[in-house]
């Protein structure tokens, strides 16, 4: 039976509809479906508590933007094919499916050197050979390989509908009412010009709008001091189940069973090498989560094992946090402390100060030493120090041009009478350390 087409009732957008088969078929993949259990905005919902929102809800949201911008550049003479038009939806629709458990917190954690747009593309390729090769034109379009580069823009730049739709939708799901934009006339403004998107001129101030929205966002939730400290927690826990998961040595009949199964891929581990495992016998993991806490994915070996990828579609936000509440009662007191307060909301506090000298720090390891009974090696789980930037708009990247009546066009830095150039573009940088209260 041939799907229907469909309407989503979205609390940002209202009702969204879900134009055909093609980009039905593409939702209901398990692969995009996984998007259902990765929260957007990964651990800030311990500092907002309706940031519960998920990669699903945002991806869905995007499909509607790209659909609306597709409408307006059509009524303005602008020619996009319905194949055009379905290759970018379905580029926008999938550029997310590559985020790891709670979205940017783990992607150097789980695995290491690989990034989620990358993962993205692999995951597209693996659907692409599924279907047949209907995604050629979406793969193309995301990788800026099409001719219409203003299609690659809808997906990836300083004015794309990822953009548009992730700060309208952590505003409302946060409650940052600071950080809401007019994406609707932000769309409306939309135009093409020498293949490069371009926003009329009377939609100057919606823009400005958008960049000082962004730029609060950033400070305001993004780069939250007390979601920096959550998100710190997080990794240390994984760092920590990792390095007892993958220290255990396999036993004889594993290390036979092992070669007989991987005989030619060797990967590396810490502290001990050993061939792939596929179950460790350290800690509590589902088996795709124990697959990644028993050995050093990264960029280099990523792709050596055809595993690797359906191993990582298998987890999601619910196997780390069935896997965290269940190592609150581990016998490694490093791990037990850390989970029971990432469980129980005892977050790390945070001070923002210059870089502690090497004194500083080895009076903080001792003591935690002495009060929480840990080897000195063991007391770097319990602090970090983070250095923070953001800027409010890249001059360097594809900018946000202004169409003026005439036809003459500029950038938006150059264009605007309350946005400062140089501090549009300046990063602003904080240093902060985020460590256990004792």
């Amino acid at each position: 039976m041939k799907n229907k087409r469909k309407i989503i009732n979205d609390p940002v957008f209202g009702f969204i509809n879900i134009p055909n088969e093609f980009l039905y078929d593409i939702i209901q993949h398990r692969f995009f479906q996984r998007l259902h259990r990765i929260k957007q905005l990964g651990v800030t919902g311990y500092v907002y508590p309706g940031a519960q929102h998920t990669r699903m809800q945002h991806s869905l949201g995007a499909l509607y933007l790209t659909s609306e911008a597709v409408k307006e550049l059509r009524s303005k003479g602008h020619e996009i094919t319905e194949e055009e038009a379905n290759g970018v939806m379905a580029a926008i629709l999938l550029h997310d499916i590559g985020h790891g458990p709670y979205s940017h917190v783990l992607e150097n954690t789980i695995i290491q050197g690989v990034s989620h747009e990358q993962i993205s593309l692999l995951l597209m390729q693996k659907i692409n050979n599924e279907m047949g090769g209907k995604l050629d034109l979406a793969i193309k379009i995301f990788q800026n390989r099409y001719h219409k580069k203003f299609l690659h823009q809808l997906v990836s730049s300083q004015l794309d509908m990822d953009r548009l739709d992730y700060l309208r939708r952590d505003s409302f799901f946060t409650g940052v009412v600071e950080g809401n934009i007019g994406s609707a006339r932000i769309i409306k403004m939309l135009d093409v010009a020498d293949d490069n998107l371009v926003i009329e001129q009377k939609g100057v101030h919606s823009i400005e709008n958008y960049l000082m929205a962004r730029r609060f966002m950033y400070w305001q939730v993004y780069l939250h001091k007390t979601s920096i400290a959550t998100e710190i927690m997080l990794i240390k826990i994984l760092e920590r189940a990792k390095f007892l998961h993958s220290s255990l040595p396999l036993t004889k009949g594993e290390e036979t069973e092992t070669n007989n199964v991987r005989e030619n891929i060797a990967i590396s581990h810490t502290p001990s090498p050993h061939k792939w495992r596929e179950q460790g016998r350290a800690v509590f993991a589902t088996p795709s989560l124990s697959f990644f806490l028993s050995n050093n994915i990264n960029a280099e070996n990523f792709c050596e094992n055809p595993d690797v990828l359906e191993h990582f579609v298998n987890i999601d936000d619910s196997d780390i946090i069935s896997a965290i509440k269940v190592w609150t009662n581990h016998s490694d007191k490093v791990l037990s402390i850390l989970c029971k307060n990432f469980v129980n909301r005892v977050l790390f506090k945070t001070l923002e100060q210059a870089p502690m000298t090497e004194k500083q720090k080895q009076d903080l390891q001792k003591k935690y030493s002495e009060i929480l009974g840990i080897n000195l090696d063991e007391t770097v789980f319990f602090f970090s120090e983070q250095t923070l930037s953001s800027n409010t708009y890249e001059v360097k990247d594809d900018k946000i041009f202004i169409q003026f009546t005439n036809g003459a066009i500029r950038d938006i830095a150059e264009v605007s009478d309350i946005l400062n150039p140089a501090i549009l573009n300046r990063y602003v940088q904080k240093h902060l350390l985020c460590y256990l209260k004792i």
